[in-house]
């Protein structure tokens, strides 16, 4: 099966969009067929023995639409996009102004005669009265708003187009409400002259002011739609067009980097490419990337992102990944299939809206039948017929969920909280456990120094000791006692004469010409070394999951370090956020229960699952699962990929491996255990607003339809026109964006 993207062109609602669903599904081979109307992107899962590219290309242009493969448009620089979106908005309000303008004259003159409440009229000439000269009051109105059909003309042609694929859509429905309108006035008009009291007939004004308030409805929805894909265009615009060859001082398209390459990065300038410093100091902001607030300090053999701002000192750096494989391509990728891949409740609104237009169109000629059949005039059918096709546009419903969707993972990209698609953002929030791997997710993930007890010398002369033996070894619980020593200022002056690394034992050393022991319990008991006054301590520490290390100077015991794996800062912390929202935690380790208990007990978790092999984790979720719960697994390494996959959303740590990463569901730029407890806080916003979105959508075509089609009218009361039902159609689908906007500024 191949998997592939074309950009859709000329999709307006919820109905187009489930109109091209529907006849590239019925293409022989085809698998799965969907299509986001925020995006404009089809995603297409096919057989290619049974069908090709050209075959859906022309399915989908059969239906009124256009299709071109999305890598063809990829090629463009991101400027390019947004320059030719701007242009195009910049049209559709220069067409709208020039509408509004048209309209606002078409309303002086035909409704200004015929002001209610004893009203006196609006001045006309006497040379355009309608109570004078018919004909001509009949033409001006004519010639005023042949501008305004003609800056509509893509509602006539996009939906006349696909009334004839039988694919109608909304376009369709203004289309056929105002050609109707339009045609009427034509007619009256040329009859005026043989009648006048049909000067009363004309809906000029009907026909204009519904196209000029749909389109507005339109602008402000692509005005809006451009803010929610507001997120990804940022991250695209963040990658810098050219970088500096460290080398040769050249300027290069960033493009044209290729691994190994070294580049110099000034200060205030943007890093071209993932890399590691080779050389220099400096503050870096990766607040775009991650969401880290705080500029991180970079030093060589630093790693860094591409995409994020160098703040003060010069750094030269060494080219990792370039093009698709950089982090910030891969951000872009993954917020991309987010937004393009379909929720479960978006299916149900496009399932509703793929029906939704050929109903109502039905409605509208059963409502006029029966208006003419009851005995009323042709001018009161068509109104009915026109009010009912113009207030039941489906974008309301279309709209409601993949704008909330889009708004929703731009939160949560801006966040440094990467979702894989808007399935998973809708169905995080049915979590009720979340399962956390120990090490580099709880943990820190590298051994730090958590205890220094001396023995008959004091901590000084005990760390500086231990420092300077371990300098010379590149264990990483050698590394752990070195970064200590050097985070507590202190410089170590002295190396070993000799040094010898004793296998899963630790080292000894002549040091000052004394000799030092550094190891653990067995070392010691083999040189004959009393740990008696120290030993329970060790065995307590030991217990905790801690790694209690011995050492002496010429046979003295000068006492014990121990290394750990500590607890992350923020970790009880996103413990106590999940519990608050009625989240079960269960710790998942490896490591033996008296040290898994200890860092549960410390971070506060309510259940502890120890000594589990790394291919008896998805297991471990397995069993969760028949239980009942809705499972979170989030790890960091390799060995989670499994857990990741077969929980119901995996979430990857951002510092974690690539394999984990690529197995998730959710990834957390930040490598903060907070944002766990804030994706699902996102999760649950997001489904709000959609649930929202869709109530009011339902709500309105419910309430809407039958005042249009003349309800109201049978108990007394008025008839709904046709300019009043275009702007309550235009105000649902801005309302429906507007509430999705909001969601946007939302705190996680």
């Amino acid at each position: 099966m191949r998997e592939e993207k074309y950009d859709i062109s000329g999709m307006h609602c919820a109905a187009c969009s489930a109109s091209v669903e529907r006849v590239t599904r019925k293409l022989p081979g085809v698998e799965r067929s969907e299509v986001n109307l925020t995006t404009g992107i089809m995603t297409i899962c096919y057989d290619e023995t049974q069908v090709g590219q050209e075959q859906i290309v022309a399915k989908v242009e059969k239906a009124g639409f256009g299709a071109a493969l999305h890598a063809e448009k990829q090629e463009a620089a991101p400027e390019d996009t947004i320059d030719k979106e701007e242009a195009e908005l910049k049209r559709k309000k220069i067409e709208l102004i020039l509408s509004g303008m048209f309209s606002a004259v078409l309303l002086y003159v035909s409704m200004g005669q015929m002001l209610p409440f004893g009203l006196p009229p609006l001045p006309l000439p006497d040379l355009f009265s309608m109570h004078t000269h018919g004909v001509n009051f009949a033409i001006l109105q004519l010639l005023l708003a042949i501008p305004v059909l003609y800056c509509g003309r893509n509602f006539f042609i996009g939906g006349f187009k696909a009334l004839f694929h039988a694919a109608p859509n909304m376009d369709s429905l203004v289309a056929i409400g105002s050609a109707c309108s339009f045609a009427y006035s034509v007619v009256m008009t040329f009859l005026i002259s043989d009648d006048p009291g049909l000067v009363h007939n004309l809906y000029y004004e009907s026909a204009a002011v519904v196209l000029t308030l749909v389109s507005l409805g339109k602008f402000m929805e692509s005005r809006n739609m451009q803010k929610t894909k507001g997120a990804i265009t940022a991250l695209m615009q963040l990658s810098p067009d050219t970088a500096i060859l460290a080398d040769s001082g050249r300027e290069i398209p960033t493009k044209d980097l290729k691994t190994g390459n070294i580049v110099l990065v000034k200060p205030g300038a943007r890093v071209p490419a993932d890399g590691i410093v080779t050389s220099g100091e400096s503050s870096v902001n990766e607040a775009m990337l991650t969401g880290e607030s705080l500029p991180v300090e970079k030093a060589e053999g630093s790693e860094v992102i591409g995409g994020s701002v160098n703040q003060n000192g010069v750094l030269y750096v060494k080219v990792t990944r370039t093009g698709e494989d950089t982090t910030l391509s891969r951000i872009i990728r993954f917020v991309e299939d987010a937004q393009g891949k379909k929720a479960p409740i978006s299916r149900m609104a496009d399932k509703v809206a793929g029906i939704f237009v050929p109903v109502v169109i039905s409605i509208a000629l059963l409502a006029a039948i029966i208006w003419g059949i009851a005995g009323q005039p042709l001018a009161f059918v068509l109104k009915v017929f026109t009010s009912v096709l113009v207030i039941a546009c489906p974008c309301a419903l279309g709209l409601a969920t993949p704008t909330a969707i889009m708004v929703g993972t731009g939160l949560g990209a801006h966040h440094g909280i990467l979702i894989r698609s808007g399935e998973i953002l809708e169905i995080t929030h049915s979590i009720d456990t979340v399962v956390l791997d120990k090490t580099g997710t709880v943990t820190q993930g590298t051994p730090a120094v958590t205890d220094v007890l001396p023995y008959q010398t004091d901590a000084d002369t005990l760390l500086r000791t231990a420092a300077a033996v371990e300098a010379v070894s590149a264990h990483p619980l050698a590394e752990a006692i070195s970064a200590y020593a050097a985070k507590q200022g202190m410089d170590v002056l002295s190396k070993p004469e000799q040094f010898e690394n004793l296998s899963g034992r630790g080292l000894k050393a002549t040091l000052d010409g004394a000799a030092v022991l550094a190891g653990n319990r067995r070392l010691m008991d083999e040189h004959g070394i009393d740990l008696s006054p120290l030993l329970a301590e060790a065995q307590r520490l030991a217990a905790q999951g801690q790694t209690p290390m011995f050492f002496t100077k010429d046979g003295q015991l000068l006492g014990l370090i121990s290394v750990a794996d500590p607890v992350k800062d923020t970790s009880v912390e996103a413990v106590r956020a999940m519990q608050a929202q009625g989240i079960r935690t269960v710790l998942l380790t490896g490591d033996n229960r008296a040290a898994a208990e200890h860092i549960g007990k410390l971070v506060g978790v309510d259940e502890v699952i120890a000594e589990v092999l790394p291919e008896e984790k998805a297991g471990v979720i397995q069993k969760l699962q028949k239980e009942g719960r809705k499972v979170m697994m989030v790890g960091d390494g390799i060995n989670d990929a499994p857990a990741l996959t077969q929980a119901e959303v995996g979430c990857a740590i951002g510092s974690g491996s690539d394999i984990a990463i690529e197995s998730a569901d959710i990834v957390l730029m930040r490598d903060d255990l907070q944002d766990v407890p804030r994706a699902l806080r996102l999760s649950a916003l997001t489904l709000r607003h959609i649930k929202q979105n869709l109530f009011w959508a339902f709500c309105y075509n419910t309430i809407g339809i039958p005042i249009a089609a003349g309800l109201l009218f049978v108990f007394g009361g008025p008839l709904l026109s046709p300019m009043f039902a275009g702007a309550a159609m235009s105000l649902s689908s801005v309302c429906v964006v507007g509430n999705a906007l909001r969601l946007g500024r939302a705190k996680l």
